[in-house]
Parts: C-alpha cells; structure tokens; sequence
C-alpha cells in the first residue's frame, strides 16, 4: 500500500505553526506528511514513517514532500519560512543537494524562506554530512537541528557545524513544569544558541504555564499544540 501511495496520490501535507514569541505572530509553518488512505482512512505517521524508512521508500516520499511544501509555501501572501524534515536515510542518498535546488527552481520560493531539519543521527557519518551540510548552506537554505538533547553528541556537532537553528526537544519542555533541572537544561540550551547566534526553538508546548517558561528562559520560537495543531493549510 505504501509503495503505491505516492502514485494515487494519497498523501498530503499538514502545516503546524511556529510562534515568534517577541512579536506574537508566525515566523513559519512545519511541514507534515499525512496518509489518506483509501480504504483505512488517516493512517498515522508513526505508523508508516518507521516503515518508509526501514523500504527506503522515504526517499521518492521525502522528495515529494520537499517539492510540494516549496510549491504551496510560494502562494502564500506572507513570506513565511516553511520547514521540511529531512531523515537520515534520505540525507545519506546521493542527489540531496540537487532535489533541493530542483524544488526551489521549480517553485520560486527564495532559498532563505526554506528550512531543512535534521535530527543528530544524520551526524553519524561526519564527513559526508557536512560537506551536504555546507553545499545547502551555500544555496542560502537554512539548517535546524531537531530533537535537540535526545542524541549523544549535541554539543560536539554544535561545533563543527553552524546551525541557524535548535529545536530543544519537547521532552525537556514537557517537564519544565514539574522537574526544576528541566527548566535549568533549556535555559542553558537557550543561551548557548544564543552565543552561537542560533535560534532557540521550544517544541512541544501545549499548555500556558510551559509558554510561560520558555518565554522566561528567552527561547525566540516556540510550537505545539498549544499555539496550533497541524492542519491542511
């Protein structure tokens, strides 16, 4: 089913909104894969993601996403940043660079209005990676590091590669609440991306007195079901 889903065009994307938390308005949206099955209804992404990347099917389905979201971001009548996921097994296929700059020719969108998140373990393998990292760079495409303080090596890849952007993973947000050394772990994150000149993104908010906290501690961004769900745009 998932093999011939891409070609009956059962997928779609979902756009969630991220909150610039000194202005109040939203500096950009996620994109997010969703499957309209034809028989099952909405299938779940943790539900087919595992398995598209485990087929490598995530490749032609990735690319899909990418073309598409710089389609739809390009009609919008704000120039909002559109952020596209990018997994690890489709970062390690060779052509990243050049489906990019397919999709932003193809579309229009200026390069600086485009944001590829990555999570650590495309890290791995360091050396092919920065040099993808670099060649996206220079188009004047963005980089975000996703999930960030899940993996091993955070720090370590924050110096050898200059993000635009951290997403603190919504685990530590989710726990601001409750456990004090949470609150202390964003803080420190926060200030660090802001000596490295990068933005601090807190995901997964979803209730006001978690807003509150991220707010306090000086994250710039913040998203979560708190500020908007993902929706057809």
């Amino acid at each position: 089913d998932l093999r011939q889903a891409l070609a009956r065009g059962e997928f779609a994307l979902h756009y969630q909104p991220l909150l610039d938390l000194a202005s109040g308005t939203i500096s950009g949206c996620e994109a997010l894969v969703r499957w309209h099955h034809r028989t099952r209804g909405m299938i779940p992404p943790g539900a087919f993601i595992p398995l598209a990347e485990e087929t490598k099917l995530i490749v032609p389905l990735g690319e899909w996403v990418l073309r598409e979201a710089c389609r739809e971001a390009a009609t919008w009548e704000r120039p909002m940043r559109i952020s596209v996921n990018v997994s690890a097994v489709q970062f390690r296929q060779p052509g990243l660079v050049q489906s990019v700059m397919g999709a932003l020719a193809a579309s229009g969108l200026p390069p600086e209005r485009l944001e590829l998140e990555i999570t650590e373990t495309v890290l791995i393998h360091e050396g092919e990676a920065l040099k993808t990292l670099h060649q996206l760079r220079a188009l004047g495409v963005r980089i975000a590091l996703d999930d960030f303080g899940t993996g091993y090596s955070s720090l370590s890849y924050l110096r050898r590669f200059p993000f635009d952007k951290i997403k603190i993973d919504q685990s530590f947000v989710r726990e601001m609440t409750t456990r004090a050394n949470c609150v202390a772990i964003v803080s420190a994150v926060v200030g660090l991306a802001d000596e490295l000149g990068m933005t601090a993104t807190a995901e997964g908010v979803e209730t006001a007195d978690q807003l509150d906290l991220v707010r306090q501690v000086g994250c710039l961004e913040a998203q979560g079901y708190l500020l908007g769900r993902p929706k057809p745009i």
